[in-house]
């Protein structure tokens, strides 16, 4: 954390300047400058994550992964090309968004933020200032470790609850001039701007008595260094449940190796809602006053079974740094109450690792309710994520005790090298979901041909350890069993291998594994394992070039159509060829390339994708008419105020530049854009990825006035005991809902959809030719698609646009890239 930003630029080293005159003169920082500052760093940590997540990664020199694509559109038009390209524009724009939405999650506060709330809850305060008849309640070591001033004049009432008068020699410091004094000790924060001229000369003058602070993390660190000032020690004990070998008496070493720091009531209550209510418990019983009376520090026991020793530096060292730094667990002292390490020895492990360390504290991070020291592990997780560890970092983020947020960026690890992956005997180590999960992005960095060779490759594996388990124990490890002399390809059954891989090979798309003549996809074929042949060896000869092309490009597919993948290699070298065949003048057969806005709807609504949807979300991307009775009691629904922030959110979000491109790009699916843009809001706000339903049917969402919630509930729904979705929805019979909300852009601009009169959200115009429509009505429905589709389909994930004119390519009427 270092410097301190509330001084300004260009202060001596260290943040020290001579006088507060230089302060007042010098800072110009405002509240919303420093917010601004402390995003801009807080951006520019996961711009470097997000850098190595989604980098380009040369796998192997000696591999050339692009020469397939440069064989196959070396026949192409140039048109053809471009179409591809514009394919491949859009999903390129989508996995930013994506990505996007992939590393939300709830901001923790920082260390001056919760020290802001110290100072105006006034958690575990242990000294009353009285300045010209107010009075406020403040810390004692905060205080006294920020100013000289306020350490020489507590040092003269040492009682605790002291009620300490402050006569100050600097004239003109009214009450509130005191009070914003005060908040700039806690939280380094001071807004000049806020201050009148006057007020401004005064704290110029109020620098010499207070004399200037070091920055705050620095006199936080000298505090915890030192111990100085402290009223609180944490007592690391085994509870009884350890003994020694050498000793008959268990209670006896029990004592023993019972670990104490010292630390400060005020910080911990500051930092952690689980220390702030067990502090505030003790001192409703009566204990704190028996402890003041013998004037003792207060004692906070935990159990070295959940919270080990070791850890116990880290954990304060982010208490009082906001940073997290595994070096400073202390590795030669064993703890021998550990859980984990019991567990460790136990499955064989050993030594713990370095990520499997991470992985304890992120759970002691949330077992305290301190955000910083679980955020800051997952960011140690994903740093550390290699190959050798990426399989018990998926498992441990599966667990109810593990990370959704780890497991998004280890599945976006997993797509991203799986090249390597299938390569490595790691791909045999990954489950079926894991398989499945992997195969249905559209953003796996492998050509279709090394995803059918490593599924086939997993699947025959998965079918050796089929036989080596039904193979009798008698056999077992003798010179003629499975697992000694081996199977060969050609003794497998290729319809129990069929059976293996029926929910795997769908995911893989045949139709553009390339190039055509390879051995492995004629081999599956001939093998039964594909039960369709792919399109290019079904379709007339005579076709040529077209051919080739047909399944690539959504105007020339016949079937349904299915996009490629974006595999960087393929998208750079068919840019290549592009480049190169226009710079040779090859456009004369081409003219203009005109812009077709597609729709995202298919031909019946079987036919919807769900690339976009997490796997969580699978069970709610179709729901019926009776949308209430589908979704009532299972998701949990934010409060009103949380809506409303929300949305706003997500008005802010579909203005960024991010999503306005990924929108106004000719092949761009704007369902798979919004979907992106809701979860990354609903994650940001810590709810379930289910909560979606509730921004895509928001106008539908209306609070009933007569319930209030309890008070504690007012902050941020939990998933334990979510309220009930009933409450909160229309009921059809009375009001028929809106379509769900879904952002579409039309050359640049967002169509206004239909709205529905909520109290949670304002009321948009809506154009009086599209009347408001039930999620059951078919009135909107049968003017674009068959009667099949009406009976199993609700509105709420159809997408209907207004965009099916043909855009004659005059350049008037269409934004975004466009190959010329």
């Amino acid at each position: 954390m270092g410097a301190n930003s509330s001084f300004p630029e260009g202060s001596p080293p260290g943040g020290r300047v001579p006088t507060f005159s230089r302060l007042s003169h010098a800072y110009t920082v405002s509240d919303n400058d420093i917010s601004a500052r402390e995003k801009k760093k807080k951006a520019s940590k996961l711009a470097t994550l997000r850098k190595k997540l989604i980098r380009a990664r040369r796998h192997s020199r000696s591999m050339d992964y692009g020469k397939p694509m440069r064989d196959l559109i070396s026949t192409w038009t140039i048109r053809d090309i471009k179409s591809l390209l514009q394919e491949y524009d859009a999903l390129a724009a989508l996995k930013e968004v994506y990505i996007a939405a992939n590393l939300a999650r709830p901001s923790a506060s920082s260390l001056k933020q919760d020290f802001s709330d110290l100072f105006d809850f006034k958690y575990c305060t242990d000294v009353d200032l009285v300045y010209r008849g107010a009075c406020f309640p403040a810390h004692r070591a905060l205080l006294s470790v920020r100013s000289p001033y306020f350490r020489a004049l507590l040092s003269k009432y040492p009682a605790h609850g002291a009620q300490v008068p402050v006569k100050l020699k600097t004239l003109g410091v009214d009450v509130a001039l005191f009070a914003t004094v005060l908040r700039f000790l806690y939280t380094d924060i001071l807004s000049i701007e806020e201050l009148s001229p006057d007020q401004q000369e005064v704290l110029s003058k109020l620098a010499n008595e207070f004399g200037i602070p070091k920055p705050l993390e620095q006199d936080l660190k000298n505090l915890l260094d030192n111990a100085e000032y402290s009223d609180a020690v944490l007592v690391f004990s085994c509870g009884g449940n350890c003994s020694d070998p050498m000793s008959s008496d268990p209670e006896v070493f029990c004592k023993s190796v019972q670990h104490e720091v010292r630390c400060h009531k005020a910080v911990l209550a500051a930092r952690s809602s689980f220390f702030r209510n067990l502090l505030l418990r003790r001192a409703k019983s009566g204990d704190e006053s028996t402890e003041r009376t013998l004037n003792v520090a207060s004692k906070i026991v935990l159990d070295e079974s959940v919270i080990p020793r070791r850890y116990a530096r880290v954990l304060l060292n982010a208490v009082y740094q906001d940073c997290v730094d595994l070096s400073l667990i202390l590795r030669g002292s064993t703890s021998t109450c550990s859980l984990s390490e019991v567990q460790a020895i136990a499955s064989g492990k050993g030594q713990m690792t370095l990520i499997d360390e991470a992985m304890e504290v992120y759970q002691i991070g949330q077992f305290l309710d301190f955000p910083v020291l679980s955020q800051g592990c997952e960011n140690i997780i994903v740093e550390l994520l290699s190959l050798d560890n990426l399989v018990a970092v998926l498992n441990w983020s599966q667990e109810p005790h593990g990370s959704l947020w780890v497991h998004r960026q280890a599945v976006h690890y997993l797509r991203e090298e799986f090249i390597q992956v299938a390569h490595s005997p790691v791909l045999y180590e990954l489950s079926r979901d894991y398989i499945k999960e992997t195969l249905s992005s559209d953003f796996l960095q492998a050509g279709e041909l090394e995803i059918l060779s490593a599924v086939l490759k997993w699947g025959e594996h998965d079918l050796i350890k089929r036989l080596e388990e039904r193979e009798p124990n008698l056999l077992s490890h003798t010179t003629h069993s499975i697992s000694r002399k081996g199977v060969k390809k050609r003794d497998l059954n290729d319809e129990e291998l069929r059976d293996i891989l029926a929910e795997v090979l769908p995911l893989v798309r045949i139709d553009h594994v390339i190039p055509y003549n390879n051995e492995t996809l004629t081999s599956a074929i001939r093998r039964g394992l594909v039960s369709s042949p792919p399109s290019h060896m079904m379709e007339d000869e005579d076709l040529g070039p077209q051919q080739t092309s047909s399944s690539w490009i959504r105007n020339r597919s016949s079937s349904m159509y299915t996009p490629p993948r974006l595999f960087t290699p393929y998208f750079e070298d068919a840019k290549a060829v592009l480049d190169d065949r226009l710079s040779q003048g090859q456009d004369m057969d081409t003219g203009r390339v005109r812009t077709i806005q597609m729709s995202s709807i298919p031909d019946t609504l079987y036919m919807v994708e769900e690339r976009h949807y997490p796997q969580s979300l699978r069970s709610y991307s179709h729901p019926s008419c009776s949308t209430v009775d589908i979704i009532a009691g299972t998701i949990p629904v934010p409060d009103s105020n949380t809506l409303n922030c929300m949305l706003q959110r997500e008005t802010e979000l579909q203005k960024s530049t991010l999503v306005q491109r990924a929108y106004s790009l000719p092949c761009s699916d704007h369902r798979a854009v919004s979907c992106q843009v809701q979860l990354r809001i609903v994650r940001e706000f810590g709810l379930p990825d289910s909560t979606i339903e509730v921004l895509q049917n928001s106008q539908s969402y209306v609070p009933l006035d007569p319930v209030p919630l309890p008070s504690h509930q007012h902050t941020r729904p939990t998933s334990s005991n979510p309220p009930s979705l009933h409450r909160y929805l229309i009921s059809p019979s009375k009001h028929k809902a809106s379509p769900p909300l879904h952002h579409r852009h039309r050359h640049g601009n967002h169509h206004k959809p239909v709205q529905c009169v909520s109290p949670t959200r304002p009321q948009r115009n809506r154009p009086s030719k599209e009347p408001a429509v039930s999620p059951c009505s078919d009135g909107t429905l049968s003017d674009v698609m068959p009667d099949i589709a009406m009976a199993t389909s609700s509105l709420s994930q159809v997408h209907i646009q207004d965009e099916f004119e043909l855009d004659i390519g005059d350049g008037s009427t269409h934004h975004g890239t466009t190959y010329i």
